[in-house]
């Protein structure tokens, strides 16, 4: 048995690998594109994500357009994959890096809370609700009982 064992047994006798290798991954990737774009609509709506890093998320789609149309042109033009086209593959990485760094720098500005929107547009609390920890996070140690009641009529003592 080689060292693969059981994997190269499979592959070779033309079983599980072999017919997941004659499946066309194009649909699977459209079906792909549902998700994001439903978790970019519910980025934008909830507004607490940072701009900056909100229109990173949003720069990963022309991130997928550019690779397309890369992996075309390396096919058409050089009749090979995109990744053994070096040019090619590395102007296409480079939106996926310019995406990431766009939601890095994002979220990371958000330290001071100045660009994001459910932050900046809080009403500060009054002094008086500050002085008493009430209108504020509030953290605890196990053991400490709350100092403002929740809410929602749930205690921290119920079991979970």
């Amino acid at each position: 048995m080689s060292a693969l064992g059981p994997i190269a047994a499979v592959s070779s006798s033309g079983g599980l690998l072999a017919s997941l290798a004659a499946v066309d991954p194009g649909p699977l990737f459209v079906l792909s594109l549902l998700p994001y774009l439903a978790f970019l609509r519910w980025a934008a709506a909830s507004k607490r994500f940072p701009p900056l890093a909100l229109r990173g998320f949003q720069f990963t789609l022309v991130f997928v357009g550019v690779t397309i149309a890369a992996a075309v042109l390396a096919e058409q033009r050089f009749g090979r994959q995109l990744a053994d086209v070096d040019p090619l593959h590395g102007g296409a990485e480079v939106f996926l890096t310019v995406a990431n760094l766009l939601v890095l720098w994002g979220f990371s500005r958000t330290d001071s809370g100045a660009d994001n929107p459910a932050v900046r547009d809080q009403q500060p609390a009054d002094p008086e609700a500050q002085a008493t920890g009430q209108g504020s996070e509030q953290v605890l140690s196990t053991g400490d009982p709350p100092t403002v009641p929740p809410q929602d009529g749930a205690s921290v003592f119920d079991p979970p």
